[in-house]
């Protein structure tokens, strides 16, 4: 099975990484050369453009930044869909709009093509390690498919519904993630503030009420745990303006729906603040240095 994998940042390129030591043919293509340089030092075969990458791919992954990377890759001025085989499948893996998504997928299925959107959890952590969570929508038969290459990624696969209903779980779920993320380092910073050690407080409440993934995870105060961005200086995971961009797309769905989401907006006002401060490329959990300053 040959596979074009279309999209080598932070978790993209993991991802592609572990296809090719599962076992399959991948040809991947980032924009970034220094992406594409980053896997194909672990011996996975690269393209300079996406057209090239999919040339003979069975399957196509995509893992793009935001809705309009995904409509433009797929259904502009020369998108694939316009290229692609029948036979072809296509995964995008990106978080995006449910409403984008599901435009895309009728878009390929008047072509023949089966399509699903399954974007990912687990952070860089899990697309290094192969633990991803797979929010999957679509057909039954096109996720069955899929599930193989998705088992080479991850370690745990929902299939939410039809067309766009995995959006709508990754929708809900990174707000859900960015209002403990600011809650945690909230409690982490009161403490320390009133003389607490951050470590130790860290594990009184990971084994009480207010236990939650970020603080079993990706523990926002620097010091505290090995591994996470905040032990580097909030470098690499998941960028701020991502969750920013990931907070918009909750609030956009919720006015659709009528449905209230007073937290969620919130924490995209404080993110929102947080970016304009000039940490936009900082990971998320850096939200803890907008309450420092405070």
């Amino acid at each position: 099975m040959s596979i074009a994998f279309i999209g080598l940042g932070n978790m993209g390129g993991p991802m592609a990484v572990n296809l090719h030591k599962a076992g399959f043919k991948v040809t991947a293509t980032d924009l970034s050369a220094d992406a594409r340089a980053r896997v194909a030092a672990e011996g996975v075969s690269v393209s300079d453009s996406a057209a090239g990458a999919v040339s003979d791919a069975d399957v196509v992954i995509s893992m793009l930044p935001a809705s309009r990377h995904v409509e433009g890759l797929y259904l502009g001025e020369g998108g694939l869909l316009a290229t692609l085989a029948a036979s072809v499948r296509v995964i995008d893996c990106s978080t995006i709009a449910p409403e984008t998504a599901r435009k895309v997928a009728k878009a390929a299925a008047e072509k023949g093509i089966s399509l699903i959107d399954a974007p990912v959890s687990g952070g860089t952590a899990g697309a290094t390690n192969a633990t991803l969570t797979f929010m999957v929508g679509g057909e039954d038969a096109a996720v069955a498919a899929a599930k193989p290459l998705l088992e080479a990624m991850g370690k745990n696969i929902f299939h939410a519904g039809g067309n766009g209903a995995g959006q709508v779980a990754k929708v809900c779920n990174n707000m859900l993630l960015a209002i403990h993320m600011i809650g945690s380092a909230e409690a982490l910073n009161l403490g320390v503030s009133l003389g607490l050690d951050a470590s130790v407080l860290s594990d009184i409440m990971k084994q009480s009420s207010g236990d939650n993934w970020s603080l079993q995870k990706y523990n926002p105060m620097p010091g505290v745990m090995e591994g996470v961005p905040a032990s580097r200086d909030y470098s690499g995971g998941f960028g701020t303006d991502l969750m920013l961009k990931d907070l918009g797309l909750a609030e956009e769905a919720a006015l659709g729906a009528q449905t209230p989401i007073p937290l969620g907006g919130l924490a995209r006002q404080l993110y929102a603040l947080h970016s304009a401060g000039g940490n936009g490329g900082l990971d998320f959990s850096s939200i803890l240095r907008m309450l420092q300053k405070a």
